[in-house]
């Protein structure tokens, strides 16, 4: 990409495409093109027609998504398929259509079979059953990667997939209704420390492991792979490490500065019991992440502090 080409981030609002979104501008690009919901509905396929048609994008970015916990994904699994197939065929199909140079596909670690071997390898994709809380966005997100290896092979679009693990930072849904694992620990946490709670319940047993990417860290690695990656198979990105839900439930404890006590509600579910990507082939390519787990926790809590509760809305 030159500093100006034009560049669409698609989700700048989101957790990831306003990570990027930053990544891009602080790396001196100039030309980029953005859309707010309001403004466009990828789901509507007029809507998208008319704006690849206007806005002429080189590059797209496409990390807009319907994304959300075990709790949202379980409830709503209905509206997590369709709004993520329809987001993602509108997208594709009209980059293919309107000239795109290159296009790139976030997707999740959620694609990997539940009790594939750990570390998850790329190709460890499709050899197994998903994970059935959150089957439906695994599998919207399965029907983009082949999409895009699809218009890769029969029209000539030149289309890549990043596969991020689990993702958190500034910018994330601390909503205890649909927010992801870590964010709902700040929350908790935090508001156990103001109300003097002296008990915080965590769902689950505290077994399963997790890996955790700071979403800077992810949106470096995505401009990375934008400049330097052009294979049809999946990418892997990651850490290359994970925590039980247990130390990364006492790990935002400590940062918050909360010293209740932790319980676990065993008859809430526990998701995959692990879910660690093998990040050898990014790390090959020479990109490492910045951010260890305390730094990105203690960034992604005065973040909160600063946008979530002085906001009134905790």
């Amino acid at each position: 990409m030159d500093k100006d080409s034009r560049i669409y981030v698609a989700g700048h609002r989101g957790l990831v495409g306003g990570a990027i979104l930053r990544r891009l501008e602080e790396a001196g690009y100039t030309n980029l093109v953005t859309r707010t919901h309001a403004e466009l509905d990828l789901t509507d396929q007029l809507a998208v027609e008319g704006f690849f048609a206007e806005e002429k994008p080189e590059y797209v970015f496409l990390a807009a998504a319907k994304v959300g916990g075990i709790l949202a994904n379980s409830t709503y699994p209905a509206d997590f398929i369709r709004e993520n197939l329809l987001i993602q065929t509108n997208v594709i199909d009209a980059a293919h259509r309107h000239g795109v140079r290159k296009l790139e596909f976030l997707g999740s670690s959620c694609i990997y079979p539940k009790l594939a071997p750990q570390p998850l390898k790329e190709e460890y994709l499709l050899t197994g059953p998903l994970e059935p809380t959150n089957e439906a966005y695994a599998i919207a997100k399965i029907a983009g990667i082949v999409m895009v290896k699809s218009y890769r092979r029969q029209h000539g679009l030149n289309g890549i997939s990043l596969m991020p693990t689990n993702l958190y930072g500034p910018g994330d849904n601390f909503d205890l209704e649909s927010s992801h694992v870590l964010p709902a620990l700040i929350r908790k946490f935090h508001e156990a420390k103001m109300s003097g709670s002296t008990q915080v319940v965590v769902w689950g047993t505290g077994t399963p492991r997790r890996e955790f990417l700071h979403v800077d860290d992810l949106a470096v690695a995505a401009v990375f792979l934008m400049e330097n990656y052009d294979d049809e198979q999946i990418i892997n990105v990651g850490v290359g490490e994970d925590v039980s839900i247990a130390d990364a439930a006492a790990l935002v404890a400590d940062v918050v500065g909360y010293d209740g006590e932790i319980v676990y509600d065993t008859s809430k579910p526990d998701g995959t019991p692990r879910k660690l990507l093998d990040v050898s082939r990014l790390f090959a390519m020479g990109w490492r992440p910045k951010f260890d787990l305390r730094r990105g926790i203690a960034d992604t809590y005065e973040w909160f502090l600063a946008h979530v509760t002085s906001a009134g809305n905790c």
